[in-house]
């Protein structure tokens, strides 16, 4: 980690909770490698107001928001990216010389990690789950030209995100009465300590299915264990906050991010979490 001084540069993330966060240990990484007089901090702030007022006073030049702020941060910056409006949330903050500018990092980061293993054009995805995270991967992946279906236990919140990206909505206990190519998994059924849990019937998994889950604790999630065992191509929801992180880093720095130094903080943050 550098050397704190003076002239080192403050980034963040603002949310709450955030103890379990693995961001500082990504970023952190990342600054190192890349020889940049930097230090990313986790803060749990109870106002969003005062967090990005600190932004300003302080200099910080960038800042992940997380839960429950990702909405409620996009009337207090000075400019939202095209996509951040779109989506309706805002997870990363660039300090441009005072100025604060908000963009949406998580959908991009979820294509890219899909991208990497199927082509999305004409592709039908399923979505799991209806909240901000299933909003950013949802537009991320229509606007790949994939053909987007919500699946949601809530059928009155579900159809309300439907309506509003204009996509297919099947309540979840239908789940198995239409076909898809890609499963993406983006509420936190099977996430420490629910380890067991699994968001959907094991029968709707088959050879020619891509299951990705959000969820990176535990990075193999119990759906993607049954998703493996049924010749699914699976992806860890690792690979998404690598690439939304290093989407941020860009952003931050206008440097290229070290990838694989990233993941690999998150992987030795995790070991020594368990």
């Amino acid at each position: 980690m550098t050397q704190i001084s003076p002239s080192t540069k403050l980034f963040a993330v603002f949310g709450n909770p955030v103890g379990h966060s693995m961001s500082p240990q990504m970023h952190n990484a990342a600054f190192a490698y890349q020889g940049i007089d930097a230090v990313y901090l986790a803060f749990a702030v109870d106002d969003a107001v005062k967090a990005i007022l600190a932004m300003k006073a302080l200099s910080i030049g960038g800042a992940s928001v997380t839960i429950p702020f990702k909405e409620e941060v996009m009337e207090l910056l000075d400019e939202i990216d095209p996509l951040a409006q779109r989506i309706g949330a805002v997870n990363t903050v660039l300090n441009r010389n005072g100025r604060l500018i908000g963009y949406n990092t998580d959908g991009m980061g979820a294509t890219q990690a899909l991208t990497d293993k199927v082509i999305l054009q004409n592709r039908s995805v399923c979505i799991l789950g209806a909240g901000g995270a299933a909003r950013s991967v949802a537009y991320g992946l229509r606007e790949k030209g994939a053909h987007v279906i919500i699946c949601n236990r809530s059928v009155d919140r579900g159809k309300k995100l439907a309506d509003e990206l204009s996509v297919s909505f099947y309540p979840l206990s239908a789940i198995d009465s239409f076909p898809c190519d890609i499963l993406v998994n983006t509420t936190s059924v099977g996430m420490l300590p629910n380890v067991l849990d699994i968001p959907v019937p094991e029968s709707m998994l088959h050879p020619n299915m891509v299951v990705m889950d959000i969820v990176y604790n535990p990075l193999k999630t119990a759906l993607l264990k049954a998703a493996e065992i049924r010749g699914c191509t699976i992806i860890d929801g690792l690979s998404m906050f690598v690439y939304q992180g290093a989407f941020q880093f860009e952003l931050w720095t206008q440097i290229q991010a070290p990838l694989e130094v990233m993941r690999n903080a998150v992987l030795q943050a995790l070991t020594k979490h368990k």
